[in-house]
């Protein structure tokens, strides 16, 4: 009559034990692990993908339910749950700048002013960067992941990284004020 649930719904605290239920096999472990990623997932993806960002998170979500077993240490799981994001999301992103360009030469097409364009929000804006330039600086800038880690999850020299960021914000801010 009075029995607690089997599974109750997960907590903060309990996302170490969440994971290792999960990995262990437990269906319903994996569905309460689900609930707790997915707004993570999405808002990374989003950010990076923009447009196919439900897409990336998806596939996102896909990888680490099939991969959740190869995680070693489950405190790192945010951590390794957004290397996977990432990489979805640029993957994606760099999809559909092939499909249809959205890279620097949409910058040089800037509108004018008073062109009802002008009043687009950020997200228009990190839609006219490149993907790559687009993940650098959501990553740093968005994020607050440093410049080496940005590095790692993007697997990229630091250098590169602190070209493409340097570029990227100088982009946007030309794309912002104009």
């Amino acid at each position: 009559m009075g029995t607690d649930p089997p599974h109750p719904a997960p907590g903060p605290v309990d996302t170490v034990t969440l994971v290792r239920t999960a990995q262990g096999g437990d269906t319903l472990a994996m569905g309460d692990l689900l609930d707790v990623l997915t707004p993570y997932v999405a808002q990374v993806c989003g950010s990076i993908a923009l447009r196919s960002g439900s897409d990336a998170a998806q596939d996102t979500l896909i990888v680490v339910m099939r991969s959740l077993r190869s995680l070693r240490e489950p405190a790192a799981l945010f951590g390794w749950v957004r290397t996977i994001a990432v990489r979805e999301a640029v993957r994606h992103a760099e999809r559909d700048a092939r499909a249809r360009p959205t890279g620097d030469e949409t910058l040089n097409r800037i509108p004018a002013r008073g062109d009802p364009q002008l009043a687009a929000d950020i997200r228009d804006v990190l839609a006219r960067l490149s993907p790559r330039h687009r993940a650098v600086l959501v990553l740093r800038d968005l994020h607050g992941v440093t410049e080496d880690d940005a590095a790692a999850l993007l697997d990229l020299p630091v250098g590169t990284v602190k070209s493409r960021l340097h570029r990227a914000r100088e982009s946007f801010r030309k794309a912002w004020i104009s």
